[in-house]
């Protein structure tokens, strides 16, 4: 019953968004005030038949339902609760009722929290909104209803969750990405809305910008929360593999980031406003096409969730119409939008616009790397063709340590004109200062490399502007504590955003350059020495988990002849689906981890042992967070609780 009353909610939110999409348009053009207001009522119960027919699913899952086909494909009495409830976006049909559910929580907070726009505006975004909603939903149900039942004749057990998914990982890595991905709708409807509106201004950039920041905010959360899952499951101790899937919430996230700066300058200084709608056009396509990537069968990844050619053709006619539909509005109301402000190549406008641009042409590297496999294999007949991390490091890294240049660069800069001096004078000491630094601590610390001077001279010279920009700011008024409550929260986003970088270089530079691994054979009392770290090789016991059988090894580690920790890397066998999966073992810290995984059997009682120490890695995830915290702090300020009703567009 409870499974009836799910699919039954989901078709009333269908019924819902297409009343959405339909009736507060009408009101705009007919003038209807009763229509406009009409919006945030509908939007309202279309969130909670979104909800209520995601819970009717969780129920399914929590009570072993396996009369549900997706509940007996991807459960097991035997899973954990906590595993059963993540297992509703498992697979393919949760995880699209996940994202619809993200998306009708969107629609439902642009009620609360837009008040201050026009009534025809918001009319006109939830319009928009509801459009997405019901292309969603409608997918949904032709083609991934997850309410499917097998009846009369159901199984008596599930085939369980895919061991890969048995993780902390799944708890948090997609609703946190999906949060990100479908969050980019609403600066992508607010900017539709103004072209619809036939005025892009100020007032539009500020209603965007912090609907912008949360949206990337979730966003870089949900990417570092997936590099940290595939580094301590999948047991090869990598965080980022250019996997066709990763790339797909990566692309949305670079082309976020400039639209992040745009929408600064367009606010500030009217500049860039057709280019900053068209960031926001293409941040929602590219989450819509890496939607495309992930569900339409033309990958095979351990991230894609689906390989039926219907669905994926589904979604590509709907992401043809939505960017095809938004495109020819832009051609259309673009050409009349003129900015008569003028800018210095030194000013912060000039810096912007650099970093946009590095920021596109590295989004359209990762673009083609990502695409092109896919169009060989079409027009080869089948053939395969790989594009790995040799190409990206050839071409993507150069393009970001030229980004990071500017970054260094643009700190000091101010809107429409910087003095020369500040930019060049002031700016080369810090840079030699930065650089001796660098060779120092690399001398002292570790082995010297070109390629880590270069990133350790530009994340101190980034951080040395950085502090610059703080004693300016806060010695004005001699260091007390209303200077820095008077100081606005996006100045100390910013701060945090931009440090997050830094920290995020250096341990991506250290880590890759510094990492030791070793690929051994160990038998009971081995012993390796490995930087200045004693392996020692124990033994290994079976265990039973509560769905699994575990090979279960101990290894010793010690440090100048002293035990620092003891490791158990497992080899698991789960015996509903008969896959054996490797769970590695880590001793974290905040200047190396030491990582262990347990590998094959071999003869004589010895396995195959994977170790590796790995510098600063825990560097990557920190500085994620720090500027995904940014991000969110940045929304809080208080400029973006209200708009000023002379700014909103009388029309």
């Amino acid at each position: 019953m409870i499974t009836e009353l799910g699919h039954f909610s989901l078709i009333l939110a269908l019924g819902l968004s297409f009343v959405l999409s339909f009736l507060p348009a009408w009101g705009v053009q007919t003038g209807n005030m009763t229509l406009m207001q009409c919006g945030d009522s509908v939007a309202r119960g279309l969130f909670f038949f979104l909800l209520l027919a995601f819970l009717s699913l969780c129920y399914s899952f929590v009570v072993d339902d396996f009369s549900v086909n997706y509940v007996a494909s991807n459960s097991n009495s035997a899973l954990p609760i906590y595993f059963k409830i993540s297992a509703v976006w498992g697979a393919h049909e949760g995880s699209f009722l996940l994202w619809t559910l993200v998306l009708g929580g969107w629609i439902f907070a642009v009620t609360i929290f837009s008040r201050d726009l026009s009534l025809d505006m918001r009319a006109r975004v939830l319009s928009i909104l509801g459009l997405l909603a019901f292309g969603f939903t409608l997918f949904s149900l032709l083609t991934s209803n997850p309410f499917e039942r097998s009846l009369p004749v159901f199984p008596e057990e599930g085939n369980d969750l895919n061991p890969l998914l048995q993780d902390f990982g799944l708890i948090v890595h997609p609703p946190m990405l999906y949060i990100g991905y479908v969050g980019f709708a609403v600066p992508f409807a607010l900017a539709i809305a103004a072209l619809w509106s036939g005025r892009l201004d100020m007032a539009w950039a500020r209603w965007s910008r912090p609907w912008t920041n949360i949206a990337w905010a979730f966003l870089t959360v949900g990417i570092a929360l997936g590099s940290w899952w595939a580094y301590y499951e999948l047991g090869w101790g990598g965080w980022w593999f250019w996997d066709a899937v990763e790339n797909a919430s990566f692309m949305p996230w670079l082309v976020g980031t400039a639209l992040i700066h745009s929408l600064a300058s367009t606010e500030k200084r009217a500049v860039f406003k057709s280019w900053t709608v068209l960031l926001a056009i293409s941040a929602f396509s590219l989450s819509l096409l890496g939607g495309f990537l992930v569900r339409s069968g033309v990958l095979t990844s351990v991230h894609a969730f689906a390989q039926d050619p219907q669905r994926g053709m589904y979604i590509l006619i709907f992401l043809i119409i939505v960017v095809g539909g938004s495109l020819v509005l832009y051609a259309l109301r673009a050409q009349g939008i003129k900015s008569n402000t003028t800018f210095s190549w030194s000013s912060r406008e000039a810096m912007i616009l650099v970093n946009n641009l590095l920021l596109v042409v590295a989004t359209a590297v990762v673009l083609l790397g990502t695409l092109y496999p896919l169009a060989y294999e079409a027009v080869s007949g089948g053939a395969k063709l790989s594009v790995g991390p040799p190409y990206f490091n050839a071409v993507f890294v150069p393009v970001m340590v030229v980004l990071f240049l500017f970054m260094a660069l643009s700190q000091r800069t101010r809107w429409k004109d910087t003095r020369r001096d500040i930019l060049l004078k002031r700016q080369a000491l810090y840079l030699l200062g930065s650089m001796c630094t660098a060779v120092v601590l690399i001398v002292l610390l570790a082995t010297f490399k070109g390629y880590v001077l270069l990133i350790i001279t530009i994340a101190l010279w980034v951080s040395a502007n950085l502090l610059e920009n703080i004693v300016q700011r806060f010695s004005r008024r001699r260091w007390k504590w209303s200077s820095m409550l008077a100081q606005p929260l996006s100045y100390y986003g910013m701060l945090l955003g931009h440090l997050g970088m830094v920290i995020m270089m250096i341990g991506i530079c250290c880590t890759v350059y510094y990492s030791v691994e070793r690929d051994l054979r160990m038998a009971p009392g081995d012993k390796i020495e490995l930087a200045d770290y004693q392996f020692k090789f124990v033994g290994v016991r079976q265990i039973n988990g509560p769905n699994f059988i575990s090979d279960q090894a101990e290894i010793v580690v010690a440090r100048n002849g002293k035990e620092v920790i003891s490791l158990f890397p497992e080899k698991r066998l789960y015996s509903a689906r008969g896959n054996v999966m490797t769970e590695a073992d880590i001793d974290p810290g905040i200047f190396r981890d030491l990582y262990v995984a347990l590998g094959e059997p071999l003869t004589q009682n010895a396995w195959g042992v994977r170790i590796q120490i790995k510098p600063f890695v825990r560097w990557i995830w920190i500085g994620g967070l720090l500027s995904a915290l940014g991000g969110a702090i940045a929304v809080a300020d208080k400029r973006y609780r209200r708009v000023k009703r002379k700014n909103l567009p009388n029309l």
